[in-house]
């Protein structure tokens, strides 16, 4: 559990059943003395819902539990277990299960007619949202004692996020949420979702407080927006990057899109931030900043001459970027590995929060010359090989061409680019994905990128629909095929984008997930390619 009650917390232990074992008298005293001390101690259920949060009520509220969990193959005996209702299934379909494994008592937006005596039936108006204000309670409220950062938008977030923490990180650990990793202060874990549920973003939260964080920064979906797993979290900072086109397989239309992630700088998911960061280059963050509420603190960045921190003399390099960054208090000269006129955005909307929350930019742009990135954003694989080769997680159109367009600008030599289209997602965007690579590029493989359940025929369908140059075009089924003959194409002085990806180390089927690296199977294909030419 990423929380802290584990099979063996003595809390856990104390509402499972004694082994036969321990049948003496004397054994099972001490056993009801120890449960006991630990019942004392535990929260109880009565606890975590105030006065009209509860609709109805079937057993006894005054009871210890042992922990909190939406998914019933976590429940461990002495847990709550909250049957939420999904996309695809519900989690009352899922109560028996719970129970049977111990649960204690089942949070529900409508109470079964026969429910098993032991257990507590606790009825809502919206599970989700009391999911989130219950786990909040349950963790101590540990956002109030962090200065939490959150960054949504479309493109960006994981590399704004990154950089924030960097410029953060003085005498002490900053916490990190994002799709690539948790950084929960004493120990670094993998990312399992962009934005956790609230369960999971509370007992992380909670861990990074206790191992001595004092802030927090975390990419915040708008799936977890509209979700509510970030309802009443307290944000002292919320960043906005931009916002193109994505996601419209689960939003309406692109206003709708806005409309979620407009909520966390209005207020509707609990309470406004401190501070809000908003790109003003970008037309959605300009409308933004007229809906930020009155009290509330803006501060803009961009290329804009309004933007408070913005960049100017801009020099885009093939292996670094330049310019000077601009605020209310000074300027100063920043050189950074990271490449591209997209990475000025992102560095600017990092050092925005930082130095609203009061770093000195002088001292934290130092550190930027020893960063080596973010897995999977941009990042160049080096084999020796005299062409250039990198691994971009761009898989909307604006972000590919962007991309795409970046490395046309800084390439000496032909420009070849492999990605494809997500199955089960946003069909109208495959043609316009196919338009921003042919923009730009010499050559384009299109091929396979997480089919899920959609056929490759009919994704390639989708696509073909936007091709401008056939010639410059040809579609592999096979990804690893195409990321080969790309390579094979590559001369000195080129450059080859491996987009869709980026950090991800699988491809996702129909049935099945399969080991996957871009990065990796680059490796190895230009160490095989290196020994056949001698």
């Amino acid at each position: 559990m990423i929380g802290y009650l584990t099979q063996n917390h003595g809390l856990i232990q104390a509402f499972t059943q004694q082994p036969r074992a321990v049948s003496a008298a004397a054994g099972k005293r001490r056993a009801r003395s120890t449960s006991n001390r630990v019942f004392k101690m535990a929260p109880q259920l009565s606890d975590l819902f105030p006065e009209g949060e509860v609709l109805a009520v079937r057993g006894e509220l005054a009871r210890p539990i042992s922990g909190i969990v939406m998914d019933s193959r976590r429940v461990v005996p002495g847990n709550v277990f909250f049957a939420l209702p999904g996309l695809r299934t519900t989690g009352a379909g899922y109560i028996d299960e719970a129970v049977s494994r111990g649960a204690v008592a089942v949070i529900v937006a409508d109470i079964p007619k026969h429910t098993p005596s032991k257990v507590t039936f606790v009825q809502v108006a919206d599970p989700r949202a009391t999911l989130a204000r219950v786990a909040r309670r349950y963790y101590k409220t540990p956002d109030r004692d962090l200065e939490v950062v959150g960054v949504t938008g479309t493109n960006g977030k994981t590399t704004v996020s990154h950089l924030t923490k960097l410029f953060l990180e003085e005498d002490r650990r900053v916490g990190l949420l994002g799709t690539i990793n948790y950084d929960l202060g004493a120990r670094t874990v993998p990312s399992f979702k962009t934005t956790p549920e609230s369960i999971d973003i509370y007992g992380m939260l909670a861990q990074m407080r206790d191992a001595g964080c004092r802030e927090a920064v975390m990419e915040v979906s708008s799936h977890g927006i509209d979700q509510k797993r970030v309802l009443d979290l307290d944000f002292r900072v919320a960043v906005f990057t931009n916002l193109t086109r994505d996601h419209l397989d689960y939003h309406p239309d692109m206003e709708s899109y806005f409309e979620v992630k407009s909520r966390l700088f209005t207020g509707v998911s609990g309470r406004p931030p401190q501070l809000c960061v908003i790109n003003r280059d970008d037309a959605h963050g300009r409308r933004l900043l007229g809906m930020v509420p009155a009290g509330v603190r803006t501060l803009t960045y961009g290329e804009s001459t309004e933007a408070d921190v913005r960049a100017e003399n801009i020099e885009l390099g093939f292996k670094h970027t330049a310019f000077t960054l601009v605020w209310a208090d000074g300027r100063a000269e920043v050189r950074s590995p990271l490449v591209g006129r997209y990475n000025v955005a992102n560095i600017l909307a990092a050092a925005a929060a930082a130095i609203g929350m009061g770093r000195d930019p002088h001292r934290f742009l130092a550190k930027l010359a020893d960063f080596g990135g973010v897995a999977g954003r941009m990042e160049r694989i080096e084999e020796g090989q005299e062409f250039n080769v990198l691994v971009d997680y761009a898989h909307t159109d604006d972000a590919l061409d962007h991309a795409v367009g970046m490395l046309r600008a800084i390439t000496p030599g032909r420009l070849f680019v492999v990605f494809g289209c997500g199955g089960n997602r946003d069909r109208a965007k495959r043609p316009l994905m196919v338009g921003a690579v042919q923009k730009h590029a010499d050559f384009a493989f299109a091929t396979a990128d997480n089919p899920r359940g959609e056929s490759l025929t009919q994704i390639f369908d989708d696509m073909k629909t936007g091709v401008t140059q056939p010639g410059k075009i040809t579609w592999i089924e096979d990804r690893r095929r195409a990321i080969s003959l790309a390579l094979d194409m590559c001369k000195p002085g080129d450059s080859l984008l491996v987009a869709g990806k980026g950090h991800e180390t699988y491809q996702e089927f129909a049935d099945t997930v399969t080991p996957f690296d871009d990065r990796q199977v680059v490796r190895e294909l230009l160490d095989i390619k290196q020994l056949r030419n001698g």
